[in-house]
């Protein structure tokens, strides 16, 4: 099945061509720089429900550890189905909340190959965007959003003093503090919090910053990732949203996908569900993967105020593995294009 969730994603071979809605089914064209170019990508909508996935028993139940279940078990048959795809070497790679039970897969991959289950998979190692992984990460959303300039140095310095630098899960007794992570969401109201120098765009969803310190982490992404009902500008990410809703729900693409009539009713990029979180920090995981020899790319976009960049360097720091080679910039086309 073909999620169009995808279509949004870098590393997919096919995009929305953004052009002006005129109520036919969204264009694909091809992305130039898919990352299938290069190598074989599974993507896997997970946990069910996602996409266009489903159970058969309505009451099954939706946790960080039936998504990693799930997930070990999809790959083994996968690949029962898929002999040829045996000797290539496996890489699992995941984003945001993905960071979670992603490490926690790539475990039970290795185990389960420890164990001699069959058929085994390659397994390589991991790549992780902008993961969370200690669930802590709200708390260096406010030091980034000083640090880039959004808030003034005064702000900053009230809510240190104030919150003494927990943001995530604050005393909500404490009146000065949530005075000062009010004014500080005011500040960031007009701000895509997911790419800051991206244009913010309203849409129909619940406003992203109301009430954000009431919610956790996880639940911040609902409101801004969520489908739109109106036509967004075209010049908003949003638009790219709206052409996916538009795109799964329309008969013959369900029907060309051979979506199972009765199991999915209308696609939504996001919605509320049931879901336990059993696993409080993939830490422990990264220390266990790489301490078996595994390799790992963690990367992050440094303008990022939801999962800061600055999060991921302090848990990779916490490791406490040496440093091989000094920061340095890399280039793309003669040009810095990030660093490493």
């Amino acid at each position: 099945m073909m999620n169009p969730f995808l279509f949004q994603c870098l590393k997919c071979p096919l995009r929305f061509k953004i052009e002006e809605y005129d109520g036919s089914v969204p264009n694909l064209i091809l992305r130039p720089q898919s990352w299938t170019k290069v190598c074989n990508i599974i993507f896997v909508d997970l946990p069910f429900g996602t996409g266009f996935s489903y159970a058969k028993n309505l009451t099954a139940q939706r946790s960080d550890w039936k998504l990693v279940h799930h997930t070990h078990q999809f790959l083994r048959k996968w690949l029962i189905d898929h002999p040829e795809f045996l000797s290539n070497e496996f890489y699992m790679g995941a984003d945001s909340y993905s960071g979670i039970p992603a490490p926690a897969i790539v475990q039970e991959i290795s185990n389960g190959n420890e164990k001699g289950l069959q058929p085994r998979i390659n397994l390589q190692g991991y790549l992780l965007g902008n993961p969370i992984t200690t669930r802590n990460e709200g708390n260096d959303q406010i030091p980034f959003a000083h640090g880039m300039g959004l808030i003034s140095d005064e702000l900053y310095a009230s809510l240190q003093r104030n919150c003494k630098g927990e943001y995530e899960n604050r005393d909500s007794r404490n009146v000065l503090c949530l005075r000062d992570l009010k004014h500080y969401d005011e500040c960031l109201s007009g701000i895509n919090t997911f790419y800051i120098l991206d244009r913010y765009c309203k849409s129909d969803s619940p406003k992203k910053h109301e009430a954000q310190w009431r919610r956790s982490l996880t639940q911040k992404f609902e409101a801004s990732l969520n489908s739109h009902l109106r036509v967004p500008d075209i010049r908003c990410q949003i638009f790219g949203f709206f052409l996916a809703t538009q795109w799964a729900n329309d008969e013959s693409v369900r029907k060309s996908l051979h979506i199972r009539e009765g199991t999915i009713g209308k696609w939504e990029r996001c919605y509320t569900t049931d879901f336990e979180e059993q696993i409080f920090s993939s830490f422990e995981f990264h220390v266990n993967l790489s301490g078996k020899g595994y390799r790992s790319l963690i990367y992050s976009g440094d303008h990022d105020a939801v999962v800061p960049f600055m999060s991921t360097q302090a848990w990779i720091r916490a490791l406490n593995y040496s440093i091989v080679e000094d920061w340095r910039p890399w280039l793309l086309e003669d040009q810095v294009a990030g660093s490493e």
